[in-house]
């Protein structure tokens, strides 16, 4: 760290998306492009390749960068043959589909409760690396510089590719610890950590229901093409997709999907060295991307014609997440899930629940003491820093209810 500068002295303004944002979003139109031949091949229209973002800067350029990838070669402007297209957007104050966390009282109310209590339980990890830079390094390092430096690594890391300064100064073990933190706080404040972390996507799971029995519907009565959505296109954030993940019962540990469903509260991911499927840098990296795919199965008669099982049977969902295939636990983990049985299993259990009344302010329940969380992982590095060295913890010493 000797001599080091920092980056973005001097700069007053940050938020936007970077170029290599840019080339991430524009690269992945073009890979969806030639992974759905035939699905962007209609002149454009906005109501048929309907696009929407967030108010937010960088959300709308994100929108922009991946249209160019998308429609290039489409138009007539410049050598690249790019075309204009409409990006449009809501009012932060009214956005329920793209920013309900903005909109939902109870969960930032629940947010605002329940960060002090996230801080608390991350005491004993940041505790212990502290210490080991102390020792390694013989400065008087605090929490906080702790703190600060693994923010510090994750900015040159995945804006400059740099992991040879900041990065440099933890080990693997303290890195892959530090990366709990972050789960853990993304698990409790925005994924499964609390119920209405999630239901309060219930407007986007239901536009994207929509837009399917919409095109379902224009299929069967054999619309011609043009005359109906193609594709429902949808830019905002890790806030959004986080939920809307979860929603869909993605990244659950063995039968958490049915607990999930009968409303009891799941364990905290679980700490190092044991394997789990919450990872942030999995469920929301940068560019991370969500993709329901609708496929229309059809059936060869005897005369070689093709005809149409009907709705009930020929149409099928396909989660991607981050363009990888993923299997739905609540779709007995098959890759493709029946349409019927996709809404039947995994979006009907979520609307019995309203928006508009889980996200009014609600009294404060009551929930473990952070303090038994806070003893249970101080024990752990007791264990870890004894004379008997590394011990591994069962899931059942780190169990925390939220």
């Amino acid at each position: 760290m000797k001599g080091w500068e920092s980056r973005w002295k001097g700069r007053t303004k940050g938020g936007e998306l970077i170029s290599e944002g840019e080339e991430e979003l524009y690269n992945l139109a073009t890979r969806i492009k030639e992974r759905f031949q035939g699905l962007f091949d209609e002149e454009y229209h906005p109501d048929v390749y309907s696009i929407r973002a967030t108010q937010v800067p960088r959300a709308s350029a994100s929108a922009v960068s991946f249209g160019l990838g998308l429609f290039s070669g489409k138009g007539k402007l410049g050598p690249r043959k790019n075309r204009g297209f409409s990006v449009l957007s809501e009012s932060r104050a009214s956005d329920i589909c793209l920013r309900f966390f903005d909109t939902c009282e109870t969960y930032k109310a629940y947010r605002k409760r329940k960060e002090p209590d996230v801080e608390k339980q991350k005491e004993p990890i940041l505790e212990h690396v502290t210490a080991a830079l102390v020792n390694r390094y013989h400065l008087n390092f605090t929490t906080q510089d702790a703190s600060s430096l693994w923010f510090l690594c994750k900015q040159e890391a995945s804006l400059l590719n740099i992991t040879n300064q900041a990065c440099g100064l933890f080990n693997e073990a303290e890195v892959q610890f530090l990366e709990w933190t972050d789960d853990l706080e993304g698990f409790v404040l925005k994924g499964y950590g609390e119920s209405i972390n999630y239901r309060m996507g219930l407007p986007l799971l239901k536009d994207v229901i929509q837009s399917m029995e919409e095109a379902i519907r224009a299929k069967e009565e054999n619309r011609p093409d043009g005359t109906y959505e193609k594709a429902r296109l949808r830019f905002a954030h890790a806030e959004t997709v986080v939920p809307f993940s979860c929603l869909l019962g993605l990244f659950l540990e063995g039968s958490d999907f049915e607990k999930i469903q009968r409303e009891e509260a799941l364990d905290l991911p679980p700490i190092p060295p044991q394997g789990r499927n919450w990872k942030g840098s999995v469920v929301a990296p940068f560019a991370g991307n969500n993709m329901l795919v609708l496929h229309q199965c059809t059936n060869k008669v005897s005369d070689g014609s093709m005809i149409s099982g009907g709705q009930n049977n020929s149409y099928f969902i396909q989660v991607l997440h981050n363009e990888a295939p993923v299997s739905m636990p609540g779709c007995g983990n098959k890759d493709f899930c029946p349409f019927k049985e996709f809404k039947e299993k995994i979006v009907k259990p979520n609307l019995k629940h309203d928006y508009n009344m889980i996200c009014k302010i609600k009294p404060p329940v009551g929930t473990e003491d952070p303090a038994s969380f806070i003893s249970k992982v101080s024990n752990f590095f007791a264990g870890l820093l004894s004379p008997k060295g590394y011990r591994t913890v069962s899931a059942e010493g780190t169990k925390t209810e939220l």
